[in-house]
């Protein structure tokens, strides 16, 4: 029995033991799948060697060492991302031309070589995130101080490096200063053109240049840096996406831990661009930012309603890297600034060019933007080609803009007229309908407006404009300040920047422009029925509050009190004696800044309409129990009722019915005048319209349906005013 009793305990033990090694083999399976499900993403690289295909002299991106060694910028990110990424890299340097050649012949699987991101070259190749963003700048032989800019080399032959962002600036700049471009393919070769006296200057990447003149090739700089577009790693179009996938991710990785800075300071030095730091007082915070409401590309909504544009993606796109959360307020350009001098907000983004005025107002970022002015007329219209053209008419800019400031500062000589108006879509449904015969805006905003079909076309080359800038108020906020700096450095540095340039000012998105009306209808009616909801409770709270204001001021002024009456007359003069647009922006600007307190658009938007329509109630109350013919009081008083009494019994019922007209009126007006409240970025349905048309410039079209939508709603809740009045005083 024993003997029995201890062979089931050993059966029960080697049972235990068996179980729990086929649970560790089962959690080590898991732990297996888990690892392998982690690493799913370098699967389709993991072990693989690929073909490099690079420059041979484009220092500091590809060049040799004293030791003969493949070296640089290039060479170093895509050996790091490749033993990140777990495959191996066979780089052949093959010149630029070359380089593209072997992969669209299939000879190399990929191509890095400071090679410019553009829509030419995305028609042939898939290119990855933006690795470098650059510049392109003009050097000349050192010794030489005869050229000091683009206008001295009128006559004169300069050189570029083939296919290079240099070369096409030059091209581009080339007939306007009257000079010869040749174009190299290589470095060295270029500045002994200059050196050597066959050409006095060349174009370059700041960062191939500040190299060569580092390493003593002779050269200076003498211009400033012209924005340049993004290098990107690039594979043949529709090949090897996985190769493509593992570049990105590599990189994402070499940015997060400060390794891909590092690489730029190992070849650029003091030339590196500013790491993207963390800046001090700004994270987990949540900041206001007040913005424009058409401005497109730089602030509109899209078909959905999200607000977006250069300016939204920059300002997310720092908050992100920084840490911190922004509260976007669309308000209008004239309300955004005074949203951030009375309090209310804590920065303004909005295509805002910094000038001294500004300055002594506001304290701005780094400019983060750099344009220039246009002038354009109808597109059917070939009688104006120039300033000359515009003598003794009208042209229209935008209120505050770098284009009226520019039409005004020409406007005597050429002796036309500036109208100044606060939306793109209206000064561009001026031109077309013949009110004006031009209009002068920044380059970037027309071309948008061209491209969504505004009606209108370009006649004059680009004039200097002024840089736009993020700002403050003066000595406020100035951590938010360095946040917006330290953040643009760094998307400047990693090509972010010039992604979001991109995608705006190259393909404008949307092409509302080609829909019919019905289906703008049905694409615009989700966000105009949003608006008109936010219409119909504000309007709804707006007269409960303001009835209430009527029955109390109104009984005031029949009171027989001088004190009250004179009360009550003092609260109807101001509201009734000051337009509703001026009430809005004390309630909503002024107020808020000398009590040192916040108030929202809605809050600011039904004490405006409450307030105003109080004071036309009190009228309405006052004159309807002074219809009543006094003989009624006098009954009542007779047959024993006191003051309020009479009034609540016999005076007031008698005074309802009188006054039902005017209560049914004034709730129209009232609906009516919530439009308003667009100029404070209120999100009622006149808003809403703007909003779309700032889109697509279908300003008829929306008009018509937004004062459709009006008709149709004051239409029914009139006649069911008047039926309820109706049954009350049949």
């Amino acid at each position: 029995m024993q003997g029995k009793f201890k062979a089931a305990v050993t059966a029960a033990r080697a049972g235990t033991f068996l179980a729990l090694l086929v649970s560790l083999v089962t959690v080590f399976l898991g732990m297996t799948v888990v690892g392998a499900q982690a690493d799913e993403g370098n699967d389709a690289v993991r072990g693989k060697s690929f073909v490099i295909a690079t420059d041979t002299t484009f220092a500091p991106f590809e060049f040799r060492d004293a030791s003969g060694e493949l070296t640089g910028i290039d060479m170093d990110l895509i050996r790091e991302i490749a033993e990140r990424q777990g495959f191996t890299v066979d780089i052949k340097a093959l010149g630029f031309d070359a380089a593209l050649q072997a992969v669209t012949s299939g000879q190399a699987d990929g191509v890095i070589a400071g090679m410019s991101i553009t829509d030419e070259r995305k028609a042939v190749f898939d290119f990855s995130n933006p690795y470098f963003s650059s510049g392109v700048q003009m050097a000349v032989k050192a010794d030489d101080d005869t050229i000091a800019s683009y206008e001295d080399l009128r006559g004169k032959t300069v050189v570029a490096k083939t296919g290079s962002e240099g070369l096409r600036f030059a091209e581009s700049i080339a007939e306007q200063h009257g000079f010869t471009v040749k174009a190299l393919d290589k470095a060295d070769t270029m500045y002994a053109e200059v050196t050597s006296g066959n050409a006095v200057a060349v174009f370059d990447d700041y960062p191939v240049l500040a190299y060569g003149i580092d390493q003593g090739n002779g050269l200076k700089v003498v211009t400033p840096k012209e924005q340049g577009s993004s290098y990107g790693f690039a594979v043949l179009k529709g090949n090897n996406p996985e190769l493509l996938a593992a570049f990105n991710s590599g990189l994402a990785e070499l940015k997060a831990d400060g390794t891909y800075h590092d690489i730029l300071v190992d070849y650029l030095g003091t030339n590196a661009p500013a790491e993207d730091t963390q800046v001090e007082g700004v994270e987990g915070r949540t900041f206001v930012i007040a913005t424009d409401t058409t401005f497109a590309p730089f602030e509109f909504r899209d078909a959905s309603g999200e607000l977006v544009g250069i300016d939204m993606d920059l300002i997310r796109e720092i908050a992100e890297r920084q840490g911190f959360t922004v509260d976007i307020k669309a308000l209008g350009f004239d309300a955004a600034l005074q949203a951030v001098t009375s309090g209310q907000a804590d920065g303004v983004i909005a295509g805002m060019s910094i000038t001294d005025e500004r300055k002594a107002v506001f304290d701005f970022s780094d400019p983060y933007f750099d344009s220039g002015v246009q002038m354009a007329v109808k597109a059917d219209d070939d009688t104006i080609t120039s300033y000359e053209d515009l003598r003794g008419k009208t042209v229209v800019a935008k209120t505050g803009s770098e284009g009226l400031r520019f039409a005004e500062s020409i406007a005597e000589q050429y002796g036309f007229t500036v109208k100044a108006l606060d939306k793109a879509d209206t000064m561009y449904a001026e031109v077309t309908s013949g009110n004006a015969v031009a209009v002068f805006d920044d380059y970037p905003v027309l071309a948008y407006g061209i491209n969504q079909g505004n009606g209108l076309k370009i006649v004059t080359p680009k004039e200097q404009g002024s840089s736009y800038g993020f700002a403050v108020l003066k000595s406020s906020n100035p951590e938010l300040l360095a946040a917006f700096n330290a953040g643009l450095s760094g998307m400047r540095t990693d090509g972010t920047y010039q992604q979001i340039l991109d995608n705006y000012l190259n393909a404008p998105e949307g092409d509302s422009g080609t829909l019919s009306f019905w289906e703008l209808l049905v694409e615009s009616f989700p966000a105009l029925m949003k608006g008109l909801g936010m219409t119909l409770i504000a309007t709804a709270l707006s007269l409960a509050f303001a009835s209430a204001l009527g029955v109390v001021f109104g009984f005031l002024k029949v009171s027989g009190k001088k004190v009250l009456q004179a009360i009550a007359s003092t609260y109807v003069a101001i509201f009734r004696g000051t337009p509703l647009l001026v009430q809005a922006f004390f309630f909503y600007f002024g107020l808020p800044a000398a009590l040192g307190t916040q108030i929202d658009v809605f809050t600011a938007g039904v004490l405006t309409l409450s307030l105003n329509a109080g004071a036309y109630m009190t009228e309405i109350v006052r004159g309807g129990i002074q219809s009543v013919d006094l003989g009624q009081m006098e009954a009542s008083r007779s047959l024993g009722l006191n003051w309020m009494q009479s009034m609540r019994k016999i005076i007031v019922p008698q005074a309802v019915k009188i006054m039902t007209p005017s209560f049914i009126n004034q709730f129209v007006i009232t609906l009516k005048d919530t439009s308003l409240l667009a100029v404070l970025g209120f999100a009622e349905l006149t808003y809403q319209g703007q909003q779309i048309i700032a889109r697509n410039f279908r300003s008829f079209d929306m008009w018509l349906i937004v004062g459709a939508l009006y008709f149709i709603v004051i239409f029914a809740l009139t006649n069911l005013s008047n039926v309820i009045d109706r049954r009350i005083n049949k």
